[in-house]
């Protein structure tokens, strides 16, 4: 069955469902910049840059959502492997990046940090942000989606497709910030564990797109799924070294030697 026919064409429901996740990433960009605008009237100032990453990573998200959102009805499974990479893969890096917890706990009042500050330090959430959970929940959600029939659902069911869509974007900005390192963290791992956890994901990545290219997901017609993989497999490469180059470097500050200071005698 060609996927030009219903499984990515589920109706104004469908496109209803892609819209809200549209408005949803504009949302975040839209309360960072209030957070950053925050931070500098309280002193507090905030490296540009890092708003520049995250309006980025909002942007390609939403370009990701728009590239195979169900209004699209030409869209198909090379067009979805686009969304998967922009939405799954290189807004939530970009995002991580520009550090928003760190922001947030700047711009809030001394009191608010503080209860934030406890939030993250609550049982769920020091276990989901470990990064072997983080890992596990990023890599396996995409074995459960192209592997199983959940692919199938979630182009047959809007809610589904919300789901779905909300796992892949928050399980990857959650194993993006958990690899580097860059926020509060309530359970600090050394360097060398996330290095072995992100060498098993990027395995984990690289044999599901193999996965996909021998085994189309129900419904895609081999052609397309063959193109598809490939795009998963170069594409994620090009994200993946991205993450790799911004962890080493944190790896690197983190262990470079500091200069001594000149004693002064007398």
């Amino acid at each position: 069955m060609n996927m030009n026919g219903s499984p990515l064409n589920h109706g104004a429901a469908g496109v209803w469902a892609a819209c809200i996740l549209a408005a949803g990433m504009a949302g975040l960009a839209i309360l960072y910049i209030l957070a950053f605008i925050r931070s500098h009237r309280r002193g507090r100032s905030w490296p540009p840059h890092r708003l520049i990453l995250w309006l980025s990573g909002a942007s390609a998200a939403i370009v990701g959502i728009l590239a195979s959102s169900p209004a699209q009805a030409h869209a198909g499974f090379v067009a979805h492997m686009v969304s998967h990479l922009l939405f799954g893969m290189l807004a939530p890096l970009l995002m991580a990046l520009a550090r928003p917890v760190t922001l947030l706990l700047r711009a809030l009042d001394v009191t608010h940090a503080r209860n934030l500050a406890s939030l993250l330090k609550m049982p769920p959430l020091r276990f989901v942000t470990h990064p072997a959970v983080a890992g596990i929940l990023n890599i396996g959600g995409l074995w459960l989606l192209y592997a199983t029939d959940v692919f199938g659902k979630m182009h047959a069911n809007p809610f589904c497709y919300l789901s779905v869509h909300g796992h892949l974007f928050i399980a990857g900005y959650v194993f993006s910030s958990a690899i580097l390192g860059n926020e509060p963290n309530p359970h600090p791992s050394s360097h060398v564990f996330r290095a072995l956890i992100l060498i098993l994901a990027l395995a984990g990545h690289s044999i599901l797109s193999k996965y996909v290219y021998a085994h189309p997901p129900a419904g895609v017609p081999a052609s397309e799924a063959e193109a598809g993989a490939m795009l998963m497999y170069y594409g994620g490469d090009a994200v993946e070294a991205l993450l790799i180059f911004f962890f080493c470097r944190t790896w690197y500050v983190a262990v470079r030697p500091r200069p001594r200071l000149p004693q002064v005698k007398g």
